[in-house]
């Protein structure tokens, strides 16, 4: 068969495994890689790695700005390699790119099957290269997840067996309103026309929304981003907590805010850097006083000016009709009490807007 048959002919095939499977590569199964090539890759890429995962509007980014504040630790965001497709894996997605890295003619891989450690050096490459130049020891990448049922945990597992996961949980409620609220401001291409006729009432009068009268959600919207919320965060714990064992980490967002110094030092013991400083410790405070969206969102609408106070969550009391508060607790009441939120909806300070930017 001639040169040019044979490449017809793979072309054939592989758009009909597309068709037939589709182009994940979960259809192909990845080979986890082997103590000895593990250490192989370690003995060129030795930084520590972490991963952080949580959420959409979860405080990820957050999270990912004060741990880095430590001399050792380095952690930047939105790589996605196992979190949001194009994964990390449509690297070696190609049927020629499969070929090439199994074929038994190729002396250097003795005809073995290298994606997996092609894909972790890629991605070690990535990581240490940056962490590297700024003179850090220990190196992680944030993305949000919202990636239901482990997905994301069991993609990250098969690269990074010995990596450490670090999952951030915040409450549902407040992470459902941050949610759809970014979208109004940032993404309002995204959004169904329902919601579209929803935001344009928004902005255009907010007040009525601020004083609960009108709801921000269609109660389709809001059971599915509930639903959504539980899945990933029941999924991720799941999988985290057994695949990772003791090299899995979970907090809570609210926690962060209310003792900062507290959390993040526990997390930097759990990832083996040094003690903290003083100076350490005054440069997440610091840190914790930057709120990057806030000059932008009250430029987008100055009306939040009035209803702004720092450093509390709880903004969905603020924003959540009754009907918002009863819809979200017949779908997520129990996830809410397992991860130690109450479903006491009293507003207390009424229209306070209990850091409605901070939230954000």
């Amino acid at each position: 068969m001639s040169r040019s048959k044979a490449e017809v002919l793979r072309r054939i095939k592989r758009s009909l495994r597309v068709l037939l499977f589709g182009d994940d590569i979960r259809q192909r199964q990845l080979n986890p890689l082997t103590t000895s090539e593990l250490e192989q890759v370690r003995s060129i890429f030795p930084y520590p790695k972490f991963f952080i995962f949580g959420h959409a509007r979860s405080g990820t980014t957050l999270l990912a700005r004060l741990i880095r504040s430590h001399p050792e630790v380095h952690c930047n965001w939105q790589a996605h390699f196992f979190t949001r497709p194009p994964f990390l894996t449509s690297l070696i997605r190609e049927a020629d790119v499969e070929e090439w890295l199994s074929r038994r003619s190729n002396r250097w891989n003795q005809g073995k099957d290298y994606s997996t450690v092609l894909l972790r050096s890629v991605c070690d490459f990535m990581l240490e290269r940056e962490a590297r130049s700024l003179g850090k020891r220990i190196v992680g990448d944030k993305s949000p997840n919202n990636l239901v049922h482990g997905e994301a945990v069991q993609r990250l597992k098969v690269i990074y067996p010995d990596a450490s996961m670090i999952y951030i949980v915040r409450d549902g409620r407040d992470a459902v309103l941050s949610h759809v609220l970014q979208d109004f401001f940032d993404h309002p291409n995204r959004i169904p026309a329902t919601e579209r006729r929803i935001r344009r009432s928004f902005l255009h009068d907010p007040a009525p929304y601020f004083k609960r009268e009108r709801s921000l959600f269609t109660p389709r919207t809001l059971q599915a981003r509930a639903q959504d919320w539980i899945q990933n965060v029941q999924g991720t714990i799941e999988f985290g907590q057994r695949l990772y064992g003791q090299r899995f980490f979970y907090l809570r967002f609210e926690d962060l805010l209310l003792d900062p110094i507290k959390e993040i030092e526990a997390l930097w013991d759990f990832l083996g850097a040094s003690r903290a400083t003083d100076t350490i410790r005054e440069l997440v405070r610091e840190e914790m006083k930057i709120m990057p969206d806030e000059e932008r969102r009250l430029k987008q609408m100055p009306y939040l000016a009035s209803l702004r106070r720092r450093g509390t969550a709880g903004a969905w009391k603020v924003l959540f009709t009754d009907r918002d508060i009863a819809l979200f607790h017949s779908v997520a009441g129990g996830t809410l009490l397992e991860h130690g939120y109450s479903l006491d909806s009293d507003l207390g300070e009424k229209n306070t807007g209990s850091s409605y930017l901070r939230m954000m």
